[in-house]
């Protein structure tokens, strides 16, 4: 487009200020309003899919209206021209403050919380945070930028299953895995904003693209302190919640994020107080009392929340909770005890998971029915549990009404499914788990990877075999996996379902 060019009659092309792979972005003034605003030029030879990104960047930033977020104009298309008018946002980009004091890192930190956590409250993920998308003015007012990869939260996929979206360096362990996000994803890409504005450096940095995803998704970063003892404990404190692999660990909120940032920075020192759990509500009603009461076991290893649960089912009087446990072991040793008629198992527990004592289980204690209760939504994780025998599949974000309808229904022998599971079996959303090809030899040297062993050596001496039995059993994987390197096969098999985290842990 040539300077001087005018566009709907009122924007004048100034200046050629950036250019990306899909857009070029100029320079204009609007001749009607007087004001100097910044055109996004479309590139003609982009792809459909990239024009629907460009569409909805347009869609969903139009809707935002915060102090620390670009302004969009308008969208048109004109003289083969399809392009955004936004807000010309001066100052530098906040690659230009890296690294940065630690009050820096907390004030804006401070500001970009604000603006994820207004865009959250609208149901709009971001899914790409990173310095090159945030300016900051001469007054130290940030501005999130480029909106082109958000999308609403309760949006369907628009692109293929398990393909990865975003800026690899600062994607999120869930975004690596190709899984479903919600806005905690944009809290971890935070999380490895402010690290890398406080250290100088990134908490994964590697050019292996496969090895960085593996990392993610396997690894937590050395904690900034280790990189810059000038830190703080409160911002290392807070930098390495937002980092933490899975979403229910990390903040639960952009809001919650900046108070921590907040307190600490006012406190000189000391960490934010973790909020206290909500308390129990009232126990829902009863169902019918049968003859004898349905003897039950909760297995997860969140002690607070198995202990909510067992006060609440063991409140009922046709229910009788007679254990608890926190571990894979412990889960198995206290079925083979008490022989319960209902098991409620997590499936991410230590030293064995749900998924790998759930076939033991069904083999060996026919009489006991199995409901899992978990927070997992992938669909390699459903299929699994259901595949190896489990009699209803219901997440921790379900009522108390409906975990104890749930309960008696599988005490019943009947299947239970909870309503975001079954909307994914009845819509056919739920993706047919493809057939493993591995062998167990393959599967354990891949899981050896995840857990963390960098050498064929270290490898072979978990699994007690020869470094060439090692190369081997890597090569077959790599070749029936269509992976290039021993990282991209973990990661594909990770995806798949094939391995799980939590088997890796057991290594």
């Amino acid at each position: 487009m040539k300077i001087g060019h005018k566009l709907l009659g009122r924007y004048v092309i100034e200046q050629l200020i950036g250019e990306g792979a899909t857009a070029t972005v100029y320079l204009a003034r609007d001749e009607r309003l007087g004001r100097r605003v910044a055109i996004k030029v479309l590139l003609p030879y982009v792809r459909a899919i990239a024009q629907a990104r460009f569409s909805r960047e347009a869609r969903s930033a139009a809707a935002l209206n915060h102090p620390n977020i670009m302004a969009i104009y308008d969208e048109a298309e004109e003289d083969d021209y399809h392009f955004l008018v936004v807000e010309y946002v001066e100052g530098r980009p906040l690659t230009e403050l890296i690294p940065s004091p630690p009050e820096v890192v907390a004030n804006l930190g401070i500001q970009l919380c604000s603006a994820l956590e207004y865009a959250h409250r609208m149901n709009i993920i971001h899914r790409d945070i990173k310095p090159a998308n945030v300016k900051v003015s001469e007054e130290g007012v940030v501005k999130i930028m480029d909106f082109g990869l958000a999308m609403p939260r309760d949006a369907k996929h628009i692109t293929a299953h398990g393909s990865i979206i975003g800026t690899p360096a600062y994607l999120s362990p869930e975004q690596a895995r190709g899984l479903d996000i919600d806005h905690r994803s944009d809290i971890y890409s935070l999380g490895v904003l402010l690290y890398e504005m406080a250290t100088g450096k990134l908490p994964f940095d590697m050019n292996d693209i496969g090895a960085l995803l593996l990392k993610k998704v396997s690894s937590d970063p050395e904690p900034p302190r280790a990189l810059n003892p000038d830190i703080p404990d409160w911002l290392d404190t807070a930098i390495m919640r937002a980092l933490q692999r899975e979403p229910e660990q990390r903040y639960q909120s952009a809001a919650e994020f900046a108070q921590a940032l907040n307190q600490g920075r006012a406190m000189s020192g000391s960490a934010a107080a973790v909020s206290a759990p909500r308390p129990v509500s009232p126990p829902a009603p009863a169902a019918p009392e049968p003859a004898a009461p349905i003897r039950v076991i909760v297995a997860d290893d969140h002690a607070i929340l198995r202990t909510s649960i067992a006060f609440f089912l063991d409140d009922q009087p046709d229910l009788q909770v007679v254990a608890e446990a926190g571990t894979g072991q412990e889960t198995l040793a206290l079925v083979e005890q008490h022989a319960p008629d209902l098991l409620l198992l997590d499936l991410n527990m230590p030293d064995r998971s749900g998924l790998d004592i759930l076939p033991e289980i069904r083999r060996d204690h026919a009489h006991t029915r199995v409901l899992v209760l978990t927070g997992r939504t992938e669909d390699a994780y459903i299929i699994r549990a259901l595949q190896a025998g489990a009699h209803g599949y219901l997440l921790k974000t379900s009522s108390q009404e409906e975990l104890l309808d749930a309960v008696y229904k599988v005490a019943r022998g009947e299947m239970v499914l909870g309503a975001d599971v079954t909307e994914k079996v009845v819509s056919g959303l739920l993706t047919p788990l493809e057939r493993d090809p591995l062998t167990d030899d393959e599967r354990q040297v891949l899981l050896c990877i995840v857990s963390g062993a960098d050498t064929n050596t270290q490898i072979a001496d978990k699994l007690g075999c020869t470094e060439q039995e090692v190369i081997q059993r890597l090569k077959n994987a790599i070749d029936k996996l269509g992976a290039q390197s021993r990282a991209q096969a973990a990661l594909v098999a990770l995806r798949k379902g094939w391995i799980t985290i939590e088997e890796a842990r057991q290594h």
